[in-house]
């Protein structure tokens, strides 16, 4: 039985993470090129909701995309967020190294955890009889 399902849930999984990068991509675009008085205050500390941002994108991104284009998807979840600080510059928003690093850090996490469920899926692969 477990033979059969764990290969669906990791086809899932792939899928999903594929298809919802995009749309949080659009998400955090917006949640940090918007004005500041347009977004809604969470309460959170701001470093904690870039890195919990760019750490989904970086997961997502590997889990769905896993293979030899991890580190481009790395660098490219960096890039994306060096891009948006420095265009919050052109929208009336703060650009702030600490918000990149806060992202470098999120992506960092967030590549490291696919990575590590990505080994952990092919270790169970391998010890699965037959």
């Amino acid at each position: 039985m477990s033979d059969k399902i764990a290969p669906r849930l990791r086809e899932f999984v792939k899928r999903a993470s594929a298809l919802l990068l995009w749309p949080a991509i659009a998400v955090i675009a917006w949640g940090e090129l918007s004005p500041a008085n347009e977004i809604p205050d969470l309460n959170i500390w701001d470093k904690a909701e870039h890195f919990t941002a760019y750490f989904g994108l970086a997961l997502m991104g590997v889990l769905g995309w896993s293979g030899r284009r991890t580190p481009l998807i790395f660098l490219a979840v960096v890039a994306l967020g060096g891009t948006l600080e420095i265009l919050q510059a052109f929208v009336g928003r703060d650009a702030e190294w600490g918000d990149m690093l806060a992202n470098t850090l999120g992506a960092t996490a967030g590549t490291l955890l696919a990575l590590l469920l990505l080994w952990l899926a092919r270790l169970v692969d391998r010890r699965r009889p037959g």
